[in-house]
């Protein structure tokens, strides 16, 4: 990568600039991010993610840290760990990252990138 590159967002595909040869100057330093975001982040398949996909997944982590994964059937809550749509269930980001690792299903809201 060079020194400055005009990119997008791995996730949410906002464009930005990546300074990855002057790190210290990249949007992406700026942020705040919990040892338990770093390492959420070694599983993703995600390249470089702007400022507020970062920010967003730090929020999700610590979210996270607040909740079980739903092993059984009558734990899941809706709202939380899914929503319906057309009868159908669709797990949330929250979801996916209590399960700990991608699916490779292409899930809609897979935090990892599975669906990229």
């Amino acid at each position: 990568m060079e020194k400055h590159e005009e990119t997008y967002c791995a996730k949410c595909n906002a464009k930005f600039t990546c300074k990855a040869g002057d790190i210290t100057n990249c949007q992406c330093y700026a942020v705040p991010l919990s040892e338990e975001t770093k390492a959420f982040l070694t599983k993703t398949h995600f390249n470089c993610l702007c400022k507020n996909c970062l920010e967003t997944t730090e929020q999700h982590v610590q979210m996270a840290r607040k909740h079980q994964f739903p092993t059984q059937k009558v734990m899941l809550i809706e709202g939380l760990h899914y929503y319906k749509e057309g009868g159908y269930f669709v797990f949330t980001e929250l979801y996916h990252m209590l399960r700990g690792n991608c699916c490779k299903s292409g899930c809609r809201h897979c935090p990892y990138g599975g669906n990229i």
